[in-house]
């Protein structure tokens, strides 16, 4: 059994706590490591690591940085089996999506590297002769990092790989559900090459931990992946010292089937969407929102295909659901379908905790039926495998009931007819909205994120990940010997 103590300055180091917490797979329960907690001294420690080791790697040409990269790419791309392996163990998802996660990092790490010989600015004219006009980009400093424990590598990935390649250093808190992860992520690059400093590690509970890191006076950046209401706290905390934020928070994602869908392809997006990664996703399908022409045989479909689902440890290759997390997100997820039936939605399959010969947090794919778009289950992040079926009567009708939520972040539409589908495109609320697809399965070159209650007008990955990282300077070059002043007559 495994102990790690914090990564501070390229060093595993003692927290200056005697705490500790223990890694627990949720399928088994059995203990995969224990971890010491740090305390706001040790965040201390972290960032005047990150800062003492800022100006040599802010100064090393991006290409060179991008070498680092490429060459811990290749390394994941190596251990990929045994890393997707480890990952189904700590955060139960099936080991097909835990490969993807694995390749979500693998991918993005590429992605960013090739931006190292991409970090463009833009020239323009002056509106004064002999005057040359451009921006260029540049590292912020020392950016704080906290991040979910639901896709432990491919999001901490999302972050660490753009802000390396723009020349920042790193605090990060990951989630003490899926730590280890990010510390294969971490020992990869550092063994790819990254100097000692450039990514420090601290773990604990985000109310003492991430809260250090939230306000420490030197960390100039909070990216951070979560809840709508940590969210908000984070914002109003760095609000009050013009700290810069980016934020990707919850969903209450939208499927739309419309009377021509492909009933048969739909059933399909819905069964991804709404109970794959047990729906520990931001992008799961929560909510499906079906013209009342193609209700019941929709309803029907959905109903016989999800009652074939087998539930157990991810690791065994006849598991399509995986547990959830920990014992507290079980309690919700139960709570949520009481409060469900209590509301006077109909409950057609599932509702229960479950116990598939194993010792793990185990729920049964559920399925709500005569759902109102304002009951609660159909405007809260339940974050569990559970869905709401709600009955419309047409394509206008299904974009209000789309955009009836706080959060925006992804969409769906299953419809034959190309207008609807752009009417779609163009109405639903979203960051992101796919046709006759489910709502998830980011491509690591565009941008990822929402409106609303889901983000603050970041986006990750894509051509925007590096911009989340960096600050644009305008710069003058005035070569006409005499000084010149613009807007002045």
């Amino acid at each position: 059994m495994l102990e790690y103590k914090l990564l501070i300055n390229g060093t595993w180091a003692d927290s200056s706590t005697n705490d500790t917490f223990d890694d627990i797979n949720p399928a088994t329960l059995e203990k995969l490591a224990t971890l010491q907690v740090a305390s706001s001294d040790d965040v201390d420690r972290a960032v005047k690591s990150a800062w003492d080791a800022f100006t040599t790697w802010s100064e090393t040409p991006p290409p060179k940085r991008a070498q680092v990269l490429f060459k811990a790419a290749r390394i994941l791309e190596e251990r990929k089996e045994e890393l997707a392996t480890l990952l189904t163990q700590e955060m139960g998802k099936v080991i097909s999506e835990a490969r993807g996660d694995i390749q979500e990092a693998i991918d993005i790490t590429l992605y960013a590297a090739g931006e190292g010989r991409r970090m463009f600015g833009e020239t323009t004219t002056s509106e004064l002769k002999n005057k040359f006009c451009m921006t260029i980009l540049r590292p912020i400093g020392v950016i704080g990092m906290i991040t979910p424990w639901n896709f432990p590598m491919a999001i901490p990935a999302w972050k660490v790989m753009p802000a390396l390649v723009a020349g920042n250093t790193v605090v990060m808190k990951p989630a003490s559900d899926t730590p280890l992860l990010t510390i294969k992520m971490v020992e990869v690059l550092m063994e790819a090459g990254l100097p000692p400093g450039v990514i420090n590690l601290v773990f604990g509970p985000g109310g003492t931990v991430g809260s250090a890191i939230v306000h420490h006076p030197d960390i100039r950046a909070i990216s951070f992946t979560g809840s709508l209401e940590t969210g908000k706290w984070i914002m109003s905390e760095c609000g009050k010292v013009m700290k810069r934020v980016s934020m990707e928070l919850g969903g209450k994602n939208p499927i739309i089937v419309m009377d021509d869908a492909d009933i048969d392809s739909a059933v399909d997006g819905v069964i991804w969407g709404a109970f794959g990664t047990t729906g520990q996703r931001c992008t799961a399908a929560s909510r499906v929102i079906v013209h009342e022409k193609v209700k019941a045989a929709f309803t029907d479909k959905l109903l016989a295909r999800t009652r074939t689902l087998k539930l157990g440890d991810g690791l065994l290759p006849e598991t399509d659901v995986g547990p959830v997390i920990n014992l507290s997100q079980l309690d919700k997820i139960e709570k949520y379908t009481r409060i469900g039936q209590d509301e006077g939605a109909v409950l057609l399959t599932g509702g229960n905790v479950v116990k598939p010969g194993l010792a793990g947090y185990f729920f049964e794919p559920t399925i709500f039926t005569d759902v109102d778009q304002d009951m609660r289950i159909a405007q809260e992040e339940i974050f569990g495998p559970v869905v709401a079926l709600i009955t419309v009567s047409g394509l206008e009708e299904a974009i209000e009931v789309a955009n009836n939520t706080v959060y925006g972040l992804s969409s769906s539409i299953y419809t034959k007819d190309i207008t609807s589908a752009f009417r779609a495109i163009e109405k639903i609320d979203a960051g992101i909205t796919y046709i006759n697809s489910s709502t998830i399965g980011a491509e690591v070159h565009l941008p990822f994120g929402g409106v609303k209650g889901t983000g603050n007008g970041f986006r990750e990955a894509g051509t925007d990940a590096v911009k989340e990282f960096t600050e644009v300077k305008a710069v003058y070059f005035d070569y006409s010997g005499k000084l010149q002043k613009a807007q002045i007559d």
